[in-house]
């Protein structure tokens, strides 16, 4: 996008192309969404594959035309530089287009970084972290976070627990 930007009001066809490109890689995800796996991967072979080589070719050519200290240019630089593990979802259909979900999952420890930085001791910091870190994992587990913690501190009390069953994506099978 940055490169798009990068190419003022009239835009660039080149931009313009190699964003409808991922456009389409990610409409086929949306579509894959709910299948099996083995649809999942059939389908990537048949028609991601051969977008994200139609995709490659382009960055191949374009790299040759485009400057390389330009927002397009550093775009398609970074694109190449990546392309093994950018196209490594196609190849297990258990993995996802992109990492947005991981990036989603960190936000609330960055934000809280700076939080810890009003921490009065390490110990602290730590005990935020570890506490950031449990409702995080619990949230991505699809639990209700606070019935979750209590239930742990509960169980946590009792002197024959068995922290295995405690574990957010044991507790979830419960």
């Amino acid at each position: 996008m940055e490169a798009k930007k990068g190419a003022g009001k009239k835009g660039s066809g080149k931009a313009d192309w190699a964003l409808n490109h991922i456009q389409k890689l990610y409409r086929l995800e949306t579509q894959l969404k709910d299948k099996t796996v083995e649809v999942r991967y059939i389908t990537r072979q048949e028609k991601s594959v051969p977008l994200l080589s139609q995709l490659h070719m382009w960055l191949m050519k374009s790299a040759q035309q485009v400057l390389p200290k330009t927002k397009l240019g550093e775009a398609i630089q970074y694109c190449l530089n990546q392309w093994r593990k950018l196209v490594h979802y196609t190849l297990d259909e258990l993995l996802s287009i992109d990492n947005n979900r991981a990036e989603r999952g960190i936000k609330p420890f960055v934000i809280g970084r700076k939080n810890w930085l009003f921490s009065q001791t390490a110990t602290g910091a730590n005990a935020s972290a570890v506490l950031y870190s449990i409702i995080e994992t619990a949230k991505t587990n699809d639990l209700n976070v606070f019935e979750y913690v209590m239930t742990c501190l509960d169980e946590l009390s009792q002197p024959d627990v068995n922290i295995e069953q405690l574990l957010p994506w044991q507790f979830a099978k419960r």
